[in-house]
């Protein structure tokens, strides 16, 4: 087989798959397990990458020799990190394709992004794709993939069965079964990139057998209003928004007839109650951008935090030409401004 065939392969394979970043960090040993038992879930490929690059100071300033000698001890060392990965797989029924790629670990998944059909990565690591997806590129991998991400902090290891991980310091979350609250929670804020967000977790749903609960975020009442005219309705402002989710919900219904889904309007800071709800819940689902709440605030200076502090996996999802979309105005009132309204 050519060198160009056997990339053609490789593409292939990963088309409609599920890519995990690997490091050897617990952190990415506690997303490579979240994927494993998605791809055995959705019958699924499951590719185990792990990045290999040469340092730039040595590409730069060591001699060839030298420079030679330094990506084979660093690609030996990623075949190791790969090997040991899959190692760990064996009690797992799934198609499995482990591959150590060259470049920057955030570029690589990507690329990969075109044709996977979910990401999966730790949170922290040592410098390779964990490590790098949540320092300066890490706006990079949820803003631009084409597919959904997901995020799989260390502090969820017990739910995912790892008792022998080493834990961050300090107070921790409700672990194991029963902690965990069998539900799917995206965040809502009337916006079509949380509407795509919507679908996408309600397809988690009913994958996973949980109910799914829309929430939406009502922040409280602060000094920048201040210069508002009138009298800001609290009543009347609930009462509207509680009327916009409530078609919100109905709306995904009639895509999945069987899934129980329910509303719910939180007050208080979308990113607050966005963490809190990482703690127990299976799974939260956000989308890429907004109109100010969830979605609005992801890729914003607050984005990083939510990712950080998350107790639990976060979905991101970008945006989608989903054609389901098209009918979301038949269930109701929609924010002014929102295609439809």
């Amino acid at each position: 087989m050519t060198e160009a065939s056997a990339e053609g392969a490789r593409q292939s394979a990963v088309r409609h798959g599920i890519v995990v970043g690997v490091d050897g960090s617990d952190q990415s040993l506690c997303a490579l397990t979240w994927a494993a038992r998605e791809a055995h879930l959705r019958r699924a490929p499951l590719h185990v990458i792990t990045a290999s690059t040469i340092p730039v100071f040595a590409a730069s300033s060591m001699d060839a020799g030298y420079a030679t000698l330094d990506d084979q001890a660093i690609r030996e060392g990623a075949e190791a990190v790969l090997e040991q990965a899959v190692a760990g797989l064996s009690g797992y029924d799934i198609e499995i394709h482990p591959s150590v790629e060259t470049g920057d670990a955030a570029g690589v998944l990507l690329d990969l992004s075109e044709e996977a059909e979910l990401l999966v990565v730790g949170t922290r690591g040592r410098g390779g794709f964990v490590g790098r997806l949540l320092g300066p590129v890490s706006s990079a991998v949820p803003a631009h993939a084409k597919y959904p991400t997901v995020t799989v902090p260390l502090a969820c290891a017990r739910r995912l069965g790892h008792t022998e991980l080493q834990l961050p310091r300090g107070k921790q979350p409700p672990v194991g079964p029963e902690g965990e609250e069998k539900v799917v929670i995206v965040g809502a804020d009337g916006s079509e990139q949380a509407r795509s967000a919507t679908l996408a977790a309600a397809g988690q749903a009913q994958r996973w057998g949980y109910p799914l609960r829309v929430v939406c975020a009502l922040p409280p009442f602060t000094g920048s209003l201040a210069w508002v005219p009138a009298p800001l309705d609290r009543e009347a402002l609930y009462a509207d928004v509680k009327e916009q989710l409530d078609a919100g919900v109905a709306w995904p219904g009639s895509h999945f007839p069987d899934l129980p889904i329910s509303g719910q309007v939180l007050e208080g800071s979308p990113i607050e109650l966005l963490i809190e709800a990482t703690r127990t819940a299976s799974l939260v689902v956000i989308g890429t951008r907004g109109r100010g709440g969830f979605a609005g605030m992801l890729l914003g200076s607050t984005s990083q935090g939510v990712l950080h502090h998350a107790k639990g996996p976060v979905m991101v999802v970008p945006d989608t030409r989903d054609p389901r979309l098209e009918d979301r105005r038949l269930f109701g009132p929609m924010p002014a401004g929102q295609p439809g309204s």
